[in-house]
């Protein structure tokens, strides 16, 4: 039987999917925004264990199509285990058709294009990595231990590989002084990916505001409400991309946006304007909502 390790963490489009802990925690677990395992200390879990919960799912076998491998980033193992891993998964549910798991960008470059491709091919189909954000100085500042170029590359050879991506850009991440960098390196980086799926999450505090500024290194002045949306104008505004699934709807936005790019990229933009030109008749979530 299952035996999971709290907390656990999934993105929404993996919510009927069998959820299957590899590692716990993160194993960087250091951004300062990020206090999602700061409770844990990372660790792998052994071949032994993880193939036992498999096999106690024998009896459901039939029944699952998706496995999402938690906890922060599954990538970070080894392709001699994540290729075992995915063989396992295989044999067990004969009707599996995707394996999705977190990963880092430095996770991703360890493997070669060739071991990528073979993961792929064994039913890897599915990253969510967290870019924050493509602005270099702002990246240091919040201790991501990326920057623009390790993360580009990485992503773009784990797309090479046949494996598509899920990418999230963190609005407000730098407050008033990295707005604008923030929104057009963000656009940027975006663009040379080119993921498949890409979100927006508005940066919280789950600490309280002085606990990020402590581990923020440089000055933060928050945004309000109305200079998130004008940052994420200035963030659409720059996007160049040939097919994507965008998302903004998660409770942390004030704003609710959902299209396709290239197709809704105006759609989307005229909604931006209208709270911007008439902010007091803007339809937005209430503050309470971004708590839930």
């Amino acid at each position: 039987m299952l035996s999971y390790h709290e907390p656990l963490f999934r993105p929404p489009s993996e919510a009927y999917s069998l959820i299957l802990q590899v590692t716990l925690g993160c194993a960087w677990n250091q951004c300062a925004f990020c206090e999602m395992y700061s409770s844990k200390q990372f660790r792998i879990r052994s071949e032994k264990e993880i193939f036992a919960e498999i096999e106690s799912l024998t009896s459901n076998a039939r029944d699952i199509r998706k496995v999402f491998l938690a906890d922060g980033n599954a990538m970070v193992l080894s392709f001699d285990k994540m290729s075992r891993l995915l063989d396992k998964l295989k044999a067990t549910f004969p009707k599996l058709n995707r394996v999705s798991a977190y990963a880092l960008a430095r996770d991703i470059a360890t493997k070669t294009d060739e071991e990528l491709q073979v993961l792929s091919d064994k039913g890897l189909k599915l990253l969510y990595v967290g870019i924050e954000s493509g602005d270099d100085e702002l990246l240091k500042a919040i201790h991501k231990g990326e920057d623009f170029n390790s993360s580009s590359k990485a992503l773009q050879k784990a797309r090479k590989a046949g494996i598509k991506l899920s990418v999230m850009i963190l609005n407000g991440l730098g407050g008033k002084n990295y707005s604008q960098q923030h929104a057009l390196k963000s656009a940027e980086i975006v663009n040379i990916i080119q993921p498949e799926f890409l979100s927006t999450l508005v940066l919280s505090y789950p600490y309280g505001e002085e606990h990020f500024i402590k581990k923020f290194d440089g000055e933060f002045i928050p945004l309000n409400t109305l200079e998130l949306i004008a940052e994420m104008k200035v963030f659409l505004e720059n996007l160049e991309l040939e097919n994507t699934i965008f998302r903004s709807d998660h409770a942390s936005n004030y704003l609710v946006l959902r299209g396709n790019f290239p197709r809704d990229k105006a759609e989307m933009l005229k909604r931006i304007n209208a709270v911007l030109d008439d902010p007091a008749n803007a339809q937005l979530r209430p503050e309470w909502l971004r708590g839930l």
